[in-house]
């Protein structure tokens, strides 16, 4: 029989009131507003998720350079500019550079660091991606990246977008001017506070357009497993597409490479299997040292029970019968402090618990504890079950 847990009313006949003393939570009544209940709404049905990530950066004009070809197809695809221009041909990328004047910017005349070492250049310029999930309109999509863009970067940070429709899901890639206009030394910085918010305008700006959308994040919706790297989820997806195929049309394609990243996993594992020593990824070889020596280090830990904390209290009761399971100095101090209970009542429901058996008390009080009470007669031995007959 599954166990209930009940509140009773104060005229059920329970002759002792179980106090609580510990600490109260936040009172009053839970009110959400209008816009909470609708994203909870938008939440629990499934309403498609936008995307707002930064795929990288320039730190130097070639980079910038060759992202301006990438993204506008060497010519193929118009650029939209924070001027309202459409720009198109394949010298846009040095015109760009040219009217977004990067050849000023200090940092990229640092010195490149070498083959290994992590470069701390300065960026000359953040590449974004707004993207939708497929089945969305383009034209939507690319409305509401212009608002987005219009309202977070116009006349401070120079910009340029370009819709992109060659995938299933349409999405626009914007490139930002990371130096500020008019205040010099003033750069454009980009967290993960700064990607939430951003996420949640342009969300918003995709409702403005009419199209269901929203920002939450993964563990909100029960996705705990991160999502993998770009070029890792290209070549899976060309994997999968591939094999789909019928094997009469895989005759006249050509098989998509496979991950370089994946088979080299898969060689590394095969090389320490074959020497039969398993070598620590980069990172948990101080790692695991340091808790080596924390154990050694560390004194044991003497176990306490707080008897403050035993604030939730498991009552059954059918007609004028309850049970409550408490421990020994709380029950002690509740039955000395209620009226009607004998100071032998409470003595005898202290020294049952180092006896450790069944009992009857006086004023009809049942107590029992368990067969082997701890050292100090606290849980498991000092836990006390009274019932009330």
């Amino acid at each position: 029989m599954p166990r209930q847990i009940v509140t009773l009313p104060r005229t059920a006949g329970m002759e002792l009131d179980i106090v609580s003393y510990g600490r109260r939570g936040p009172g009053g009544t839970l009110r959400l507003g209008p816009e909470q209940v609708k994203q909870i709404k938008r939440t629990v049905s499934r309403v498609p998720e936008v995307m707002v990530k930064v795929s990288g950066g320039a730190r130097d004009m070639g980079g910038a350079r060759a992202h301006f070809k990438y993204i506008g197809r060497h010519g193929k695809l118009e650029l939209e500019t924070d001027d309202g221009l459409l720009l198109q041909g394949k010298d846009i990328a040095d015109h760009l550079l040219a009217d977004w004047q990067l050849d000023l910017c200090r940092s990229q005349y640092k010195p490149k660091p070498a083959e290994g070492q992590k470069d701390n250049r300065a960026k000359l310029v953040h590449n974004i991606v707004l993207s939708m999930p497929a089945g969305t309109p383009p034209e939507k999509v690319l409305g509401a990246a212009r608002v987005f863009a219009r309202e977070n970067f116009a006349l401070r940070y120079r910009y340029a977008m370009v819709l992109h429709t060659d995938q299933a899901h349409p999405h626009v890639h914007l490139v930002v001017k990371c130096e500020h206009e008019t205040e010099p030394g003033k750069r454009l910085y980009i967290r993960k506070d700064t990607l939430r918010q951003w996420r949640e305008r342009f969300a918003q700006m995709m409702r403005e357009q009419g199209v269901p959308a929203n920002a939450t994040p993964r563990q909100v919706r029960g996705q705990v497993k991160a999502s993998l790297k770009d070029p890792i989820h290209h070549r899976l997806r060309a994997l999968k597409a591939f094999e789909s195929l019928p094997a009469n049309q895989r005759v006249d394609r050509q098989a998509p490479r496979r991950s370089t990243f994946m088979a080299g996993k898969i060689e590394g594992v095969g090389r320490e299997l074959q020497v039969g020593e398993f070598k620590p990824d980069p990172g948990k070889a101080p790692m695991s040292a340091t808790r080596g020596q924390s154990r050694l280090t560390q004194q044991p830990r003497r176990r306490r029970f707080d008897h403050r904390a035993m604030h939730r209290w498991q009552i059954r009761s059918s007609s004028s019968r309850g049970q409550c399971r408490l421990c020994v100095p709380t029950a002690s101090a509740l039955l000395r402090g209620c009226s009607g209970f004998s100071e032998r009542a409470a003595w005898a429901a202290t020294a049952v618990t180092r006896i450790g058996r069944r009992s009857e008390v006086d004023d009809g009080v049942m107590a029992t504890t368990p067969s082997s009470p701890d050292q100090k007669g606290c849980l498991p031995g000092g836990l006390l079950s009274l019932s009330l007959r």
